[in-house]
């Protein structure tokens, strides 16, 4: 019997049984959901930049007018535009996918004011956000692919051969010319394509609802999307046919999986994430602000000696000009030494987070399950690497503003309205893409060399499988 007149039979038989319409509906339900959930974070986040805009704008748009009444036309100290007036927001826009899978864009800021006090400054701009969300993490399709995509494979496969072999019937199909192998070939291919397709439409409906970016780089993110769905449901598929091959009955085959999938996706997920926390604990939010006070209050005491300090570090800042602002230097002198006492603290929060990203990184090939999620965010730009990418180019403007304000301050020099279009600006650049098709590629591989071992397992399982009784 040729494989595509088995294949449709499978078809029919899966039409006829209605457990495909089933898993469809409910699939379509939790997808819906998903989705809405993911968008209603982007449009979350878009609403939150265009209010950071606005005020900005508003905020720039009063200091011109001041900088152009009577009162001010001479300017207005460089240091109070800097640190206040004129400050700016570096700002990250939602991930080209962030619909789809909100990742960890719920956890760190996406915009932080840039001004010249220590960089520390612009870790205070949070949202309030609900700790439960932040807790357990957010429903969206990311959660739907990782968790409850495996599922629905193994409910429509579970039971391929068992359930012939139950009835009775597997007898007289390989009474027919027909080899075992080819037999679960075409059940597995008949299945495949209806949930992989699934997957693949729910995926290119879920990104048309949530108008994802149509440009080449939009749609290059789209194809990784859909290249790691399908090499997920692949490796679920291969798990089944070798539970398959087994030959024991449908129930402990369900058994089987169902501990396989609560292992894969629950347990080594939670263990990895105790082990990576365990094993690079962060400072506590508490510690850091606690160590930034007690900095500032060693270098407000101190003023007058870190001020003598910074011209005798700095006199290139203070030569040739008229006598410096004392009160000007000793303010940077103080912002300095405050950043210097707190920058212990935040470069062991930020080694600690490098170390745990990569510990995470090795743990992906520990579980399907964290190599699928972390390619998922990787392709929707909402994973760890996104942000910190951000945060390189927030710390390079931090330092531009600085560089441009500073030897203003000291040389007491205002800013006047033709100065405002000479300040320093933001502007985000996306990560290349390049980048982004390597990281996920690691995680393509960290499902296809299980897939492979696991498809070995299973050919060899289904050499031995018993047409009668127990295997």
């Amino acid at each position: 019997m040729p494989l595509r007149s088995m294949i449709g039979h499978e078809a029919r038989q899966m039409v006829v049984d209605r457990t495909l319409a089933a898993v469809v509906a409910v699939l379509a339900t939790v997808v819906g959901y998903g989705v809405y959930n993911g968008a209603s974070w982007a449009s979350f986040q878009r609403a939150v930049l265009r209010e950071v805009s606005r005020e900005e704008a508003a905020r720039l748009d009063s200091l011109r007018a001041r900088l152009g009444s009577a009162s001010d036309s001479r300017g207005v100290p460089a240091d109070q535009i800097g640190m206040s007036l004129g400050t700016k927001e570096a700002v990250m826009p939602p991930g080209p996918l962030s619909s789809l899978v909100i990742g960890q864009s719920d956890l760190y800021p996406y915009h932080s004011r840039v001004t010249t006090s220590g960089r520390q400054s612009g870790t205070g701009d949070d949202e309030i956000e609900n700790p439960t969300h932040l807790l357990s993490g957010r429903f969206d399709l990311g959660f739907v692919v990782v968790s409850l995509y495996p599922l629905v494979i193994l409910a429509l496969s579970y039971n391929m051969l068992s359930a012939e072999k139950e009835q009775g019937t597997l007898v007289l199909l390989l009474s027919q010319p027909v080899l075992l192998r080819t037999l679960l070939l075409a059940k597995v291919l008949a299945r495949g394509v209806a949930v992989l397709g699934l997957a693949v439409a729910v995926s290119l409906i879920g990104f048309t609802l949530a108008r994802g970016p149509t440009d080449a780089d939009g749609l290059v993110r789209l194809s990784l999307w859909i290249a790691i769905v399908s090499a997920y449901g692949t490796f679920w598929f291969a798990l089944a046919v070798a539970v398959n091959a087994l030959g024991r009955g449908s129930a402990t085959n369900a058994l089987a999986l169902a501990g396989i999938w609560l292992l894969v996706v629950g347990v080594i997920p939670a263990l990895a994430n105790v082990a990576v926390r365990a094993s690079y604990p962060v400072p506590s939010r508490v510690e850091l602000i606690q160590s930034l006070r007690e900095a500032s209050d060693r270098a407000q005491a101190e003023g007058p000696q870190l001020g003598a300090k910074f011209l005798d570090a700095h006199p290139e800042l203070v030569q040739g000009h008229d006598e410096a602002n004392e009160f000007a230097v000793q303010s940077l002198a103080v912002q300095d030494a405050t950043e210097a006492g707190v920058a212990g603290v935040l470069s062991r929060f930020e080694l600690q987070l490098v170390r745990q990203q990569a510990l995470v990184d090795k743990f992906r090939f520990a579980s399907p399950a964290i190599a699928t999620l972390e390619a998922l965010q990787d392709a929707a730009g909402t994973g760890a690497a996104r942000y910190r990418h951000f945060l390189d180019q927030v710390e390079d403007f931090h330092g531009r503003w600085r560089d441009y304000f500073r030897p203003r301050i000291l040389r007491r020099e205002p800013i006047r309205t033709e100065d405002l279009g000479q300040l320093p600006s933001f502007s985000f650049r996306e990560e290349p893409l390049a980048a982004v098709m390597a990281r996920v590629g690691v995680g393509l591989l960290g499902l296809i060399v299980p897939t492979l071992i696991v498809g070995l397992l299973g050919r060899t399982a289904i050499r031995r499988f018993s047409v009668v009784g127990q295997g």
